[in-house]
């Protein structure tokens, strides 16, 4: 039998996700409504460190989509013209001794259809498509949410995880402050057989260099390689995942990389361009018993490797919090508290390694041993990342 109250999610990809099933494993009537008629995600490549894998594993998934991923051995920093290799990380089996659990390198389709399939296992009918929410409001001991045909629901508990445009945000608090980075980002997959053998290995590469940077890493087992270039311009400021470019111009823009930053360009099938835009974290995500999760509530950059972690972070809290606390709206403020400063570093930390990848000092092999042994030796990149890593989704303070 499920627990009251009844709870309505917006928005059904991985955050969303990750919380319809946090909070079904617990016994919640929850649903959600995702716009899309099918559900699928952007074929692109996501990073999950080893806070992110005890979460999955909290949500009983981690075995299922570790068998689909990669756990590279390494990554490494390459500089932009040379190819001189730099340590960032050992991965492997240091990662699981260091932290218990592995770093893996997943393509998005695999873990959101990981995350659908056990959600399904528990409520088959918990997922509502084709339902495009068009405002959200607080009601009198509940939420409601208006779809764009008519219709609407009401439900005791509402989370918006419905992005970073998202209209429960908007409906909520009334802003929706954006600002164009400077920067525009191209991202394939590509066919690990369309690459030479030099290039198969599971190792993660950062290419680092003046005024952008380009990263590539193993995807299901080393079939597919995932590639994203970020280089500073600022004469195309569109914000979407799905823009077909063009891979000439991806090219242009990372004439003079080193040959093997070509070659990636130059396999893939077919490249997608958007604009990187970024919007402070909000320092607010609840109002009565409505609340915020994932790039709902904290968009990022993604030079922090967070940014899908956040998002099954918060699912796990949320449900914990929900068992917690019997007060609905209680539950939503010890939920927002226990993740609003964690988030919003890890949202500074992600711009600010923005400069650390595109720093001009890189323009010359010589400024770059100095520059790599200031900001990227062992003791900086621990201060950085190990607050990440060691977290744990089920002894943090509620």
């Amino acid at each position: 039998m499920s627990k009251s109250p009844k709870i309505i999610i917006a928005g059904g990809g991985i955050g969303g996700m990750a919380a319809t099933l946090s909070l079904l494993r617990r016994g919640y009537d929850v649903s959600v409504y995702e716009q899309a008629i099918e559900l699928g995600e952007v074929g692109a490549g996501v990073q999950i460190s080893p806070n992110g894998s005890r979460a999955l594993d909290a949500l009983g998934v981690f075995e299922t989509l570790k068998a689909a991923s990669c756990a590279p051995r390494r990554k490494e920093f390459r500089l932009w013209n040379t190819g001189r290799a730099w340590p960032m990380f050992d991965l492997g089996n240091i990662a699981i001794e260091k932290y218990g659990y592995p770093y893996l390198t997943v393509y998005r389709p695999d873990l959101l259809q990981t995350l659908v399939d056990a959600v399904k296992a528990i409520n088959p009918d918990a997922i509502k498509l084709g339902a495009k929410v068009s405002d959200a409001a607080v009601t009198d001991g509940g939420a409601v949410l208006h779809f764009d045909n008519g219709t609407s629901v009401e439900g005791d508990i509402l989370i918006g995880a419905d992005g970073v445009k998202s209209v429960v945000r908007k409906s909520l608090f009334g802003d929706d402050e954006t600002n164009f980075t400077g920067m525009i980002a191209w991202r394939a997959v590509i066919p690990m057989e369309r690459l030479p053998e030099r290039m198969h290995g599971m190792v993660g590469w950062t290419w680092i260099g003046p005024g952008g940077h380009l990263v590539n890493y193993p995807l299901r087992g080393g079939k597919l390689m995932n590639m994203i270039g970020t280089i500073e311009r600022d004469d195309w400021k569109v914000e979407s995942w799905n823009v077909e470019g063009d891979i000439e111009e991806c090219a242009r823009d990372f004439a003079g990389w080193h040959e093997d930053v070509q070659t990636l360009i130059r396999a893939a099938p077919k490249v997608l361009k958007w604009a990187f835009m970024e919007r402070p974290p909000r320092q607010q995500w609840s109002l009565g018993q409505a609340s915020l999760l994932g790039d709902a509530a904290h968009a990022t950059l993604p030079f922090l490797a967070q940014g899908a972690v956040m998002s099954i972070e918060d699912g796990v809290i949320l449900g914990r919090c929900l068992d917690k606390y019997s007060d609905p709206v209680e539950a939503l403020k010890k939920y927002e508290d226990a993740r609003v400063e964690r988030t919003s570093k890890m949202v500074r930390g992600a711009k600010e390694n923005t400069a650390r990848f595109h720093e001009s000092a890189l323009a010359t092999e010589e400024g770059a041993v100095k520059y790599m042994e200031s900001e990227w030796s062992r003791d900086p990149i621990h201060d950085r990342y190990d607050w990440l890593y060691r977290y744990d989704v089920l002894t943090t303070e509620i």
